[in-house]
């Protein structure tokens, strides 16, 4: 595998990842940083996750990595900056980061592969598409995301 086929991977981790979101948050693309044989991809959330709703984001996120057999290898339980770490069997490292004022980073990291070039990511955001390094930080609200009351409990 070389860095555009472990890019590709780790895009398509990523798309299933906020696909698995709902309701759906408004997110776009990260700079994509390389090193000597490795990448990482990165998005920001760019909808408010109010403080009372992150437990319940960072739940779906893990849910669906351990579902899609990824292992968990740590949390961060932090009220202001909780943080989810998953690894695939492969190596690939995911990451989810609450920052400054709640914005949500994710971000995935390839194991060593071949050196290549990298193009950019082809999935577009479901949002505006911001300049690179000019994420603004969360602004779309959600009915649901944004909220300022806990989440109801699911009915059974």
């Amino acid at each position: 595998m070389n860095m555009q086929e472990s890019a590709e991977r780790a895009d398509a981790m990523l798309d299933a990842t906020m696909s698995a979101v709902a309701p759906e948050v408004q997110w776009d693309h990260g700079t994509t940083t390389s090193g000597s044989c490795h990448l990482t991809r990165r998005r920001a959330v760019t909808t408010i996750i109010s403080e009372q709703r992150r437990g319940n984001f960072l739940g779906v996120i893990e849910r669906f990595w351990k579902k899609s057999g990824y292992v968990i290898t740590g949390v961060n339980q932090s009220r202001e900056m909780p943080a989810i770490h998953a690894r695939t069997s492969d190596g690939f490292q995911l990451a989810l980061n609450v920052g400054y004022k709640g914005q949500a980073f994710f971000d995935v990291i390839t194991p060593c592969v071949e050196r290549s070039e990298v193009a950019e990511p082809t999935s577009r955001p479901n949002g505006p598409a911001h300049p690179l390094g000019k994420i603004p930080t969360p602004h779309v609200r959600s009915d649901f995301w944004s909220a300022t009351a806990p989440a109801p409990a699911p009915s059974s």
